[in-house]
């Protein structure tokens, strides 16, 4: 159970950062500051490192790089 909670938790966050980023993108008219496109991605790079562990090989790592 503690898995399947650290996994949605990932996913959660994951999405979270991109709502951010639109939210962001939408309010300024413009693209985020790149050191918080960087920041950022270094943050969704940890949450997938943690679903992978717990479980490997579902479609967020995919769906991931299909976020802009």
């Amino acid at each position: 159970m503690l898995a399947d909670l650290v996994w949605l938790n990932a996913v959660i966050a994951t999405e979270l950062i991109q709502i951010t980023e639109n939210s962001s993108s939408i309010l300024r008219k413009s693209a985020p500051p790149a050191s918080c496109l960087a920041e950022h991605h270094a943050l969704r790079e940890t949450a997938l490192a943690m679903a992978e562990k717990y479980r490997p090989g579902t479609m967020l790592a995919r769906h991931l790089g299909e976020h802009q």
